[in-house]
């Protein structure tokens, strides 16, 4: 008489709110043949919706800087543990870098400075200088990790020679300068390429609808960005043929869906556009969908949201930044998910305006080297160590009493499933893929990964 079977089941990681659990493997959940719960989730294997790409975070100045003046061993295990897949590795997979400064940077510059602002079409003073201590070394060391690390870039401002106001700071492109600037773009390419950074993705500026008053920014509204990529960048990009960056456009928050249709109904503009960008600070995820669906060749991405001590971050936590970007910007089509600065001091830093109030993935003590992970940490984790690059998000119900979830299969096959409890009491509800079901209760204001075969 042979043994029976072993009854499949479905492996279980869990983070609660105040970490008491974090990405620690539980008990597994064995499958059935029960009844679905009144919570239930159903999941849709052959409804399969758009292949990932991944996620990550910037590799801003300031992450640069923190991860590249720890020790040597340090260093190579903390990147390690961000970009590789084996052992407790998180397996990030998508990075986005300044070109130029931000508010996380030690001081003001550009990739152009020319003496006295003198206009340079020529571009005869570019350099990458200012990225060679840092964000040049840690990048390539995170490609060595990871070769198929994607790797998307951003302005913040056109040198000042370029603009209306002459200044890093707030102003507009100057419409003399949209040539220069195109080229300026793709020289930064070529020079990052000579570094062994091959540039993925551009956009033309980051937060064009916003000039802040303390660090670089540009305003750059829609009918700008539409010529300057229809007349002037985007033919750039096309005589390069394959081996072009692809382009983002908006890179700015959910609120404003007008802006990048702006673009994309251009026909000139749109033909260039690969996909829009998305940022979190104002509106909700839902608006990604109708812009996607307008215009359904162009992709989806979530390219910041930053962790930081301000509502409603401090009352929602872990779970609020997991449903929204893990799961809802996933469920509203993005392809990849960015949070903002990978690592920041103790804190919050270093920064030169701009905000004082942010969280990286993880804070780095420069006075002890302690490393702690943070809620962003473990909202990518959660993801980004099991859904690996060309997962494809698949079906599954919708949200239902403060329980969220999103779904993936696998290149390999294997099924992931990452639910959200934002309520502050456990919640017991089944999953059911086919005819059958597991039972799961998540406690409260947690996060949870199950993966399984199918």
């Amino acid at each position: 008489m042979s043994a029976a079977a072993p009854a499949r089941q479905a492996q279980v990681w869990l983070t609660t709110n105040n970490h008491q659990y974090a990405l620690a493997p539980m008990a597994p959940a064995t499958f059935g043949n029960g009844q679905d719960l009144p919570l239930a989730i159903d999941i849709a294997p052959l409804d399969q919706r758009q292949a990932m790409v991944g996620f990550g975070a910037s590799i801003t100045d300031a992450s640069a800087l923190l991860i590249q003046n720890l020790q040597p061993e340090a260093r190579a295990n903390l990147l390690q543990e961000l970009f590789g897949r084996q052992g407790d590795g998180i397996g990030l997979s998508f990075a986005r870098l300044t070109i130029g400064a931000s508010d996380f940077s030690r001081s003001h510059y550009s990739l152009d400075d020319s003496p006295g602002n003198a206009p340079d079409p020529q571009l005869a003073h570019f350099s990458i200088a200012p990225n060679l201590a840092d964000v040049v070394p840690v990048t390539r060391a995170a490609l060595a990790i990871n070769p198929d690390l994607k790797v998307m870039a951003s302005p913040w401002s056109a040198p000042a020679w370029m603009k209306s106001n002459r200044n890093l700071i707030q102003g507009t492109l100057d419409p003399a300068a949209y040539d220069a600037f195109a080229r300026y773009l793709l020289k930064y390419v070529d020079a990052y390429a000579e570094e062994g950074i091959p540039i993925w993705a551009l956009t033309v500026q980051n937060e064009p609808d916003f000039e802040p008053a303390s660090y670089p920014g540009m305003r750059f509204n829609a009918p700008a960005r539409a010529r300057f990529i229809g007349e002037h960048l985007g033919p750039l990009l096309a005589a390069r043929g394959a081996a072009a960056p692809l382009l983002f456009d908006w890179d700015h928050n959910w609120s404003k869906p007008h802006e990048p249709l702006g673009v994309l109904n251009d026909p000139k503009a749109s033909r260039y556009v690969n996909a829009v960008a998305w940022h979190c600070y104002e509106g909700t995820p839902d608006a990604q969908s109708p812009v996607h669906a307008a215009f359904p060749d162009k992709d989806v991405y979530m390219t910041e949201c930053s962790g930081g001590a301000w509502e409603p971050l401090i009352s929602g936590g872990l779970t609020l930044q997991a449903r929204r970007l893990i799961i809802e910007s996933v469920r509203h089509d993005a392809r990849g998910v960015l949070f903002w600065n990978l690592a920041l001091d103790q804190d919050g830093g270093p920064h030169t305006g701009g905000c004082d109030t942010c969280r990286g993935v993880v804070d780095i003590d420069t006075r002890t080297g302690t490393i702690t992970r943070t809620d962003e940490y473990y909202a990518l984790a959660h993801a980004s160590r099991f859904v690996p690059p060309g997962a494809h998000r698949v079906g599954s119900s919708d949200e239902v009493d403060g329980v969220d979830n999103v779904a993936f299969i696998n290149p390999d096959g294997g099924r992931v499933l990452v639910v959200t409890n934002s309520a502050p009491l456990p919640r017991t509800f089944s999953v059911r893929e086919g005819d059958a079901t597991f039972r799961y209760t998540l406690p409260g204001k947690s996060l949870a990964t199950f993966t399984w075969s199918p």
